[in-house]
């Protein structure tokens, strides 16, 4: 088990959701914390509010491309490179979870049985987390503590 999957699952242990869980581990990289970050990240859980819609990895890993890319504050600008990065995101999650599970909502991809958690979720997020990073260098983002090998 390599150490993203591992970090993956004390965080679960923890009590965090996948959306959660990606925000924290994109801020490790970057050396911040910021809980109330983290806590507004709990709204995406569970497809939206335990909705079942759109996959909290897909949403919290488009939110830690929104960490490195978005507009943070009213004197900065948002980088003219995050909405391409997002696109490529939500093709990538389409082709590769989406055509998986019949679906990019939580309820497809746990065929509405709360129990495949354990199973499906962990790794789920372990690859969105991974090409979060990939699209962050392919963009041309420096990323704390993260060296390109990581990216293979």
């Amino acid at each position: 088990m390599n150490n993203d999957l591992l970090r993956i699952k004390e965080l679960k242990a923890q009590g965090f959701y996948c959306s959660q869980i990606l925000v924290l581990m994109g801020m490790d990289l970057q050396g911040k914390d910021n809980s109330d970050l983290v806590r507004a990240m709990q709204a995406l859980a569970g497809g939206i509010g335990f909705s079942g819609h759109l996959c909290g990895a897909l949403t919290g890993g488009a939110c830690l491309l929104g960490l490195y890319a978005g507009k943070g504050s009213p004197d900065q600008e948002e980088d003219e490179r995050s909405n391409l990065m997002l696109q490529d995101l939500m093709n990538w999650f389409k082709q590769e979870i989406g055509s998986q599970y019949t679906g990019i909502d939580c309820d497809l991809i746990l065929e509405g049985n709360r129990a495949n958690i354990p199973q499906r979720c962990p790794i789920i997020v372990q690859s969105v987390y991974q090409k979060t990073k990939e699209l962050l260098v392919a963009y041309g983002f420096e990323l704390s503590g993260f060296s390109d090998e990581d990216c293979t």
